[in-house]
């Protein structure tokens, strides 16, 4: 594991309790209040992703940077035949592996610590994304080929973008935990899809964010 994945596998493994935490509204009201405001695109960055899996009901995912499983546990819900997520940290896929349990959709969900790179999947899926994943990677483009070459449908993405006033105060936030964050313009999505070899592409502007789909 190269230094950039050691230092993001330390980070979401001291950040893994408070990341749930948004999701979970395990908060003060005045905390949740802040989140609906500041972190609305992380909302709606879900419903777009999970829209853009549809068809969903007996097919196959792979759920790049699962984090809290937030993704994959209601891709399961809704019928998915196969869901498979991979994280580089450990606690992460803790927390995913107890929610499936917990819910008992352990025989539709798949939890592997990896990175995409290293990963050596059996089979290719239907669908994969990487939501909150190419925040924090300096060289997307190797980990977008292996997304396009595992997917036999599309692969959904979103991409912080860059120019915004939320933008410096990440970086300056991030930094202090020693966590590096990147962003990006429209026009570098567009190359960095075309040069991981995908045919097309639709780009929406989701908040401060990017949202793609992207076909093989």
């Amino acid at each position: 594991m190269n230094n950039e994945l050691q230092a993001q596998r330390a980070f979401w493994n001291s950040e893994a309790d408070a990341f749930q935490r948004i999701y979970t509204h395990r908060k003060s009201k005045f905390a949740n209040t802040l989140d609906q405001i500041f972190r609305k695109d992380m909302y709606e960055r879900f419903v777009f992703t999970i829209e853009h899996c549809e068809p969903i009901k007996g097919r196959t995912f792979l759920d790049v940077g699962c984090g809290n499983a937030l993704y994959s546990l209601e891709l399961a819900r809704k019928g998915a035949a196969k869901v498979v997520g991979i994280d580089i940290s450990e606690v992460m896929i803790g927390l995913c592996k107890k929610s499936a349990e917990n819910e008992n959709l352990a025989d539709v969900c798949t939890f592997i610590q990896t990175d995409l790179l290293d990963y050596k999947p059996g089979s290719t899926y239907d669908v994969s994304f990487g939501i909150g994943l190419f925040d924090y990677i300096s060289n997307p483009l190797p980990v977008l080929k292996r997304m396009r070459e595992v997917s036999t449908d599309k692969a959904i993405m979103a991409f912080p973008r860059l120019w915004t006033w939320r933008a410096p105060v990440r970086k300056v936030r991030l930094a202090r935990k020693g966590c590096d964050v990147f962003f990006y313009s429209k026009a570098k999505i567009e190359k960095l899809l075309r040069d991981a070899g995908f045919s097309r592409q639709e780009i929406v502007k989701v908040g401060k964010l990017y949202c793609v789909v992207a076909y093989p």
